[in-house]
């Protein structure tokens, strides 16, 4: 981590850590990277439990420097979920997501005891709890996370079964129609389409080997490096990927079924 992303880190790790309800306090991997590169955010994902300060207060205790800042509310499942701060300082974009605990705990109890009620989660896929997972603690209150993260290390083999079904069918649909573009000519649903169905199938090879999905930026370099893949499937993948007139709209299609098979037959 560079000095400079270290010196906010530990600025809002001691502001927020104050809060009486913060539980825990994770940052982003997005972090890690230079602060030059375009990709670069200071994300933390912060858990809480009652209530936090209100945005406008939160704008006051995040200091002077802080540009452009704007506060959302989200919900999750009909109720009040996540909320989220993004501002600037000295042209350094920070974003901090504010995620209640309660809301954690039931997507955990859905995929570790109530797979039942798995179609509340299903089409949110795993990023939530790859961030969860993988973010690296700098402040706890109690065990809370650790007994979260122990719970994910265990999510059954039904779990990750009813999440690849959800996923491969929708690579089947999105396959479906990027072929249908294909015969029409239509580049605008074929651009839709292959991006869908690229994704589809990644979230599919993520669920076969039991991974967390990462965000879209890590995507093709974690897809690459999953044990479990179709044969040829690297080599594919990257020539789906490379859409230039060489290849065309036909060809890619073709690549596409081969690559769906290949998935499917796993």
């Amino acid at each position: 981590m560079k000095l400079k992303t270290k010196a906010l880190v530990d600025r809002y790790k001691k502001i927020i850590s104050a809060w009486p309800g913060v539980e825990c306090i994770s940052l982003n991997e997005s972090a890690q990277s230079d602060t030059l590169d375009p990709y670069f955010a200071l994300i933390l994902d912060i858990y809480y439990n009652g209530s936090i300060p209100k945005s406008e207060e939160r704008y006051h205790l995040y200091g002077d420097d802080v540009a452009a800042f704007e506060s959302s509310a989200g919900r999750s499942h009909g109720k009040t979920g996540e909320s989220k701060d993004r501002f600037l300082i000295k042209e350094l974009p920070v974003r901090f997501e504010f995620k209640p605990c309660k809301l954690i705990e039931q997507s955990i109890n859905i995929a570790d005891t109530k797979l039942n009620s798995i179609w509340l989660i299903k089409d949110s896929g795993t990023y939530g709890f790859y961030r969860l997972s993988r973010g690296e603690v700098i402040f706890s209150r109690s065990s809370w996370i650790k007994d979260i993260r122990r719970r994910m290390d265990n999510f059954s083999d039904e779990f990750w079964r009813l999440m690849r079904n959800a996923h491969q069918s929708k690579m089947e649909h999105f396959l479906s129609d990027l072929g249908a573009a294909v015969i029409h000519n239509d580049d605008f649903n074929y651009l839709i389409s292959a991006a869908g169905f690229i994704k589809s199938a990644c979230l599919t090879l993520f669920c076969i080997n039991h991974r967390f999905e990462p965000s879209h930026r890590a995507y093709y370099k974690q897809v690459l490096e999953l044990k479990v893949l179709p044969e040829s499937f690297r080599a594919a993948l990257k020539t789906f990927l490379r859409q230039d007139q060489e290849i065309g709209p036909e060809r890619s299609y073709t690549l596409a079924k081969l690559i769906a098979k290949g998935i499917i037959g796993l």
